[in-house]
């Protein structure tokens, strides 16, 4: 392909990926009812606490982010130096690319494409091993939310309910020991001769010590704090009889059920606003509010983040490295 059809087509490529972004934003903002009810909801509170309620809010998924991007440049250390700026720019491109693809599996193109060519399947793989992180601590948090949920509020049987807390236990365990121990893929992948050919690729995860996976996993729980600690502003301003504790459990059990849930960023608030009313149901009547803490958390740390990084799209280069910033 000549450069002048390399350009046409980049220029091409990152102009559909936006214009789909948008049109699927607007498609979804235009008819969401949740972010409707929450805005009235919004007309029964003084401005000034809406004002700093909402910027903290805000602020907290800067954090949030910023820490993902602290992340990935954590990752990408054995495999290739980038600036603390590109790993941003790379993490909000990822974004708008994961707002319309299934599981956000776009995620990992938006971020591998600011790499150089030849590092990029690796690339992937390093992403893996952080979300694998984010994974164990959504599953081990959520799980035993879970079992404290059912001993409170789930009239099962004491035999039943301790099955159940040792099988979320082995859960939790297997999890941590996969992590921490996670060169095993390679020898496993590397056990199967139709997978060997690819074996340039994923080696990389015998970069990975234990201690250098502790420290990944410390950013990994520092998001996990940031994100629950913004779930918890909302529904403890919004709906001030609850417990904190309750809210806590509560919301770790929703990270639970909707990281096992297949979904679309665009198209999970509908998933993510059932489950919340189905175990908020148990601590409180104000479903309007409920559905409105998730609807503007979901604006917040979905939307807004997938329309700042559309301006990073146009930063790529598919056929070789990105320009430094």
């Amino acid at each position: 392909m000549t450069s002048a059809y390399k350009k046409i087509f980049s220029y091409f490529t990152k102009t559909a990926i936006v214009t789909l972004a948008f049109w699927f934003i607007f498609h979804k903002l235009n008819s969401n009812n949740d972010l409707k009810g929450f805005v009235q909801l919004l007309k029964t509170i003084p401005n000034t606490q809406i004002t700093l309620v909402l910027l903290l809010v805000s602020l907290l998924m800067l954090v949030n982010w910023g820490i993902e991007a602290i992340k990935w440049k954590r990752l990408l250390k054995s495999i290739e130096k980038i600036s603390l700026w590109k790993a941003i720019e790379s993490v909000f491109c990822g974004l708008t690319w994961a707002v319309f693809t299934p599981n956000r599996l776009g995620e990992y193109g938006g971020r591998v494409f600011f790499l150089s060519p030849k590092r990029r399947i690796i690339g992937v793989v390093a992403m893996a091993v952080g979300n694998i992180g984010q994974m164990v601590l959504t599953n081990v948090f959520g799980s035993i939310a879970l079992c404290i949920f059912l001993y409170k509020y789930s009239p099962l049987e004491k035999g039943l309910l301790l099955a159940i807390c040792a099988l979320s236990l082995i859960f939790c365990l297997f999890f941590i020991i996969f992590y921490f121990n996670i060169r095993w893929l390679n020898g496993i992948l590397l056990s199967m001769r139709f997978t060997r050919k690819y074996k340039k690729f994923y080696q990389v995860l015998a970069r990975y010590k234990k201690a250098e996976l502790l420290h990944i996993l410390s950013y990994c729980a520092a998001r996990y704090l940031v994100f629950s600690t913004q779930y918890f502003v909302m529904f403890y301003w919004l709906i001030p009889g609850l417990h904190y504790a309750d809210i806590i459990m509560t919301v770790c059990i929703l990270f639970f059920i909707q990281s096992a849930l297949p979904s679309l960023d665009l198209f999970d608030i509908g998933i993510r606003s059932v489950t919340a009313l189905y175990f908020f149901k148990y601590l409180t009547s104000h479903n309007t509010a409920v559905v409105a803490c998730i609807a503007s958390i979901w604006l917040i740390n979905i939307i807004i983040p997938a329309i700042l990084g559309s301006y990073f799209v146009f930063k790529l280069n598919f056929f070789g490295n990105t320009n430094r910033s």
